[in-house]
């Protein structure tokens, strides 16, 4: 995510009883290397939230409600956390880079002729000696 990017956190604050349940959703921008390419993707995550402050609050569980204040950038920072793509993709059809010479695929072809993989020789025999099914 960059550094100077705003989180935009819209919820709703619901009493009940000594706690206060927030739900809602929170956007934000992020940015990352492609999976693929490794050029810079960008894109925009939205996470729901229903989370609960109370006193005393049960870590992992529920967020601190101290003198009748909440904090939400602990919640909002969670959010943000968990909803990153773990690996983004600059487009859906990036072609990535030749594992031979490098070469970033969606700019450019190389001359590398593709090298096959071994574990599928067999395959590839089982093909050639039975051309009629095909």
């Amino acid at each position: 995510m960059p550094s100077t990017a705003l989180i935009d956190l819209e919820v709703e604050l619901v009493p009940i009883g000594g706690t206060i349940e927030a739900i809602g959703t929170v956007k934000a921008p992020w940015q990352g290397a492609c999976r693929r390419c490794l050029q810079m993707a960008y894109g925009e995550l939205t996470g729901v939230v229903r989370e609960l402050f109370e006193s005393p609050h049960e870590e992992g569980e529920s967020y601190p409600l101290e003198h009748d204040e909440i904090d939400l950038e602990p919640l909002a920072r969670e959010t943000v956390v968990l909803e990153l793509p773990q690996a983004p993709l600059c487009r859906e059809d990036c072609l990535g880079l030749c594992p031979d010479c490098g070469v970033d695929r969606n700019e450019s072809t190389c001359s590398c002729s593709p090298a096959m993989d071994p574990r599928w020789l067999v395959l590839d025999e089982l093909r050639t000696e039975h051309p009629e099914e095909s």
